[in-house]
């Protein structure tokens, strides 16, 4: 089986504390769920989740959904950006298994990353290290007042925003980022291609704004 790797990358540094953090959370446990209830994701995708404060974790390793269970997640420190750039790097290297004579690769992992910050560590380190790695979409998403222009440096014309860090405004980040891994099971296994830009994922909903 050819497994599509998906890399939830968080940001949860002390702003994302209070409410934002609980809807994270909350918006992983929703996201699981439902994509356990769809056949195709519940075959294809594999799923990690990666947070950063003042230095990044693999807070889940790369888990099949019916094993998976949600961390438990808390905002503080700063924002090490760079670091988890490299970690997911790493991670998706170790992870993502190479074509052999007996067995076929997996498909290029999906990263969705999302942060409310500005990086406070070596940020090009990390994004010289996961441009080493090859991908498949790259989804980031700026809340609040984070760098848009920084985020592009990795995510290219994938960028989406929102104003708010509000339960409305999250939860229906998640639920985009569910029908978007969704969308990306189903295209592997019926067409045997990868989604590989926001033109092929669904509609963001309106408290999602696409960045041109």
């Amino acid at each position: 089986m050819r497994r599509l790797p998906v890399y939830l990358v968080l940001d949860t540094s002390g702003s994302m504390s209070g409410e934002p953090i609980q809807q994270v959370k909350n918006g992983v446990q929703m996201l699981v769920s439902a994509l356990r209830q769809d056949p195709q994701a519940l075959e294809t995708a594999f799923l990690s989740v990666i947070t950063f404060d003042s230095s990044a974790k693999e807070a889940v390793p790369l888990t099949d959904l019916p094993s998976f269970q949600a961390p438990n997640i808390d905002a503080t420190g700063v924002t090490a950006m760079g670091e988890a750039l490299s970690l997911v790097a790493d991670c998706a290297r170790r992870d993502v298994k190479k074509a052999t004579a007996t067995q076929k690769a997996d498909w290029r992992p999906m990263v969705f990353l999302m942060t409310d910050g500005t990086p406070t560590d070596d940020f090009q380190k990390g994004l010289t290290r996961f441009k080493q790695e090859k991908w498949g979409a790259v989804i980031a998403c700026a809340v609040n007042n984070a760098d848009v222009n920084l985020l592009q440096q990795f995510a290219g014309e994938a960028v989406v925003k929102l104003d708010t860090s509000d339960s409305a405004a999250l939860s229906a980040f998640f639920k985009w980022v569910t029908a978007s891994i969704s969308t990306s099971s189903k295209s592997v296994q019926t067409t045997g291609k990868e989604v590989e830009g926001l033109n092929q994922l669904p509609p963001p909903p309106p408290e999602i704004q696409v960045v041109v």
